[in-house]
């Protein structure tokens, strides 16, 4: 194998990337930092990738290259946004035993991600901080009957803080960290996009508060996503 340079992208060839190779790749084709690989990030990850794999690359220009970027995106964006996201990138590269995808086959569902979420966001603040992300890993992968040992858990857990703590706050956030969630399973992506005004955000308020008590119970919160992702 090639040593690694530093000025050279991350390897994209290799048989089997660290969780810690995948975040680099992540963040060096992630210029922008929002969480997707799209646009012109997107040509030059799909460039590198093509050129990684067959060892020479393709003019972006060129109108094969858009036919084969056309076919590589109907097999991996599964969500079909027309742009790459970080549960999508997960089943592109091979990972060793890659935890993202253990997310995203064995914590399959938002309720066993919330259920542990909700453990550890005891304020309900829609942050936990990073001193219980540990806990909260270990939990979820005790759901996906997954034992790790203690130096993989804190590699995972370093990981998931370079990803996602990227104002150094020493606290994550639920909606990034929602992102490791299957697309269709991510009920939160589901808001996004969403844009209310005061008055639409109160009458929707009023709908779903049938008691009127001010506040919307589990039962009227259940109401509310549900025909929300029914209307999705």
């Amino acid at each position: 194998k090639m040593a690694t340079q530093p000025q050279q992208p991350p390897q994209l060839h290799l048989a089997e990337l660290t969780a810690v190779q995948f975040i680099d790749i992540w963040k060096h084709f992630d210029v922008d930092g929002n969480g997707y690989i799209e646009g012109k990030e997107l040509e030059n990850f799909f460039s590198e990738l093509e050129n990684a794999r067959r060892g020479a690359g393709m003019d972006p220009s060129h109108a094969t290259f858009k036919e084969k970027m056309k076919e590589f995106m109907a097999s991996f964006d599964k969500n079909s946004d027309g742009r790459i996201e970080m549960s999508e990138l997960a089943q592109i590269l091979p990972t060793e035993e890659n935890f993202l995808i253990c997310f995203r086959e064995f914590v399959g569902s938002s309720s066993e991600f919330m259920a542990a979420w909700r453990k550890y966001d005891t304020d309900r603040s829609g942050y936990i901080e990073s001193n219980e992300l540990k806990g909260f890993l270990s939990d979820l992968l005790k759901k996906a009957n997954r034992n790790y040992e203690d130096k993989k858990l804190n590699e995972y857990t370093q990981t998931i803080l370079n990803m996602f703590d990227l104002n150094g706050d020493g606290k994550l956030g639920l909606s990034e960290m929602a992102r490791l969630l299957p697309v269709q399973e991510n009920f939160l992506l589901k808001f996004q996009g969403i844009r209310l005004t005061v008055k639409e955000f109160d009458s929707i308020f009023t709908f779903y508060d049938q008691d009127g008590n001010g506040c919307i119970d589990e039962q009227e919160l259940d109401a509310l996503l549900k025909d929300l992702c029914d209307k999705s």
